[in-house]
């Protein structure tokens, strides 16, 4: 299992921190720069195309296990590099790669536009479609949705493209400050990786390995992007990494059937419920204060926590800290079993942000 962990999150980590360095030296030279701004928290023009080092992170380490399993028959050598006990899973692995390489290909077009979108700055209503259109492509087309234990199939397509529209919307949201969305996929991505390889039945090699990749590669970037960050990963990368996300939770399947209860369906709620609460504190502020939802200032929980008085990095480190306390309460709803021992589990987690609220509500009264 260790083995498989390095050979997965090690390469990724390198590839990323490679590919983003050298965006740092491409992206002035192409007019990929971010300009300082009255909604933007950066004080100079720092460069963009961080997602590119996230992409080649992610599809290289991927598009490398994939021939390595369909290299096994002809060259047999191979086996003695790869785990034990994930050999007798490779057919599995190649049988699901089709579902894979659909996600990848729905990853690379919103980098893509989200790439233009770093250099032109689109609209929001053409950013919303594309994403509608390629959420519909992967749920519809290549079957990545889940059924939400509900007899109507539909419904759980429905909330399948909802999942995934609100995901990539919120780490694009997130991506404010320094190190802040990178670090909650990292986070998000080693405990869900966590979650495929040790508390199911048998691993989800496949979905997990994607996950420990995804967390490398988000590591290799954070390298550039600490504070002060000396790149941005822009729309590029908070695209891919909310569709990734969004994606590899739904292919995980957090429920099996005779072998844990229907509950832990709540563990994505769970370890990303910070990316959740702040999309829709923000879209409830700017509503409430009769703006489009979609106008972009600095109403995020971010934005919000240094408004109380904490510095930029301290407010970073908070959120990255309540992420991690919900995501290990959603790994606890594997240690428990039924409805109502998750029920507490998801009332801590509530408790947790509705102290967050108050407290951000006070510090801002004290302010008035």
């Amino acid at each position: 299992m260790f083995s498989f962990v390095l050979l997965c999150f090690l390469p990724a980590c390198l590839i990323s921190c490679l590919g983003t360095g050298l965006m740092r030296r491409l992206a002035p030279r192409w007019g990929l720069m971010d300009q300082p701004a009255a909604r933007k928290v950066h004080l100079v023009p720092t460069p963009l195309g961080g997602g590119i080092g996230i992409w080649l992170g992610v599809v290289v380490p991927l598009v490398g296990g994939w021939l390595v399993a369909w290299s096994l028959p002809y060259i047999p050598f191979v086996k003695d590099w790869l785990p034990a006990a994930i050999l007798p899973h490779l057919d599995g692995i190649k049988f699901r790669s089709g579902q894979m390489w659909a996600v990848l290909a729905g990853g690379t077009a919103l980098s893509i536009m989200g790439l233009f979108d770093d250099w032109k700055s689109l609209p929001w209503q053409p950013r919303l479609v594309v994403q509608f259109l390629v959420a519909c492509g992967l749920v519809f087309g290549a079957g990545i949705h889940g059924t939400i234990f509900v007899a109507a199939p539909w419904i759980g397509d429905v909330v399948s493209v909802l999942w995934i529209l609100v995901l990539i919307n919120s780490f694009n949201f997130l991506d404010n400050m320094d190190g802040l969305s990178g670090g909650i996929g990292l986070i998000a991505a080693s405990l869900f990786g966590v979650i495929m390889l040790t508390g199911t039945s048998e691993p989800r090699w496949l979905v997990g390995g994607a996950l420990l990749i995804l967390a490398g590669s988000l590591l290799g970037f954070l390298l550039h992007n600490r504070p002060p960050a000396k790149i941005f990963m822009g729309d590029t990368g908070s695209y891919f990494i909310g569709l990734m996300l969004a994606c590899l939770t739904v292919q995980g399947t957090f429920y099996e059937y005779g072998q844990r209860g229907t509950h832990v369906i709540l563990a994505p709620l769970c370890i990303l419920a910070v990316p959740l609460y702040d999309i829709c504190s923000v879209l409830l502020i700017r509503i409430w204060q009769g703006r489009s939802p979609f106008q972009p200032d600095k109403s995020h929980f971010s934005h919000r926590l240094v408004e109380m008085g904490l510095s930029k990095p301290a407010a970073v480190a908070t959120i990255h800290l309540t992420t991690l306390t919900t995501g290990l309460a959603g790994l606890l709803l594997y240690q428990v079993e039924g409805w109502y021992a998750a029920g507490l589990v998801f009332g801590l987690i509530l408790c947790v942000l509705a102290v967050i609220a108050i407290l951000e509500t006070a510090g801002r009264q004290a302010r008035d």
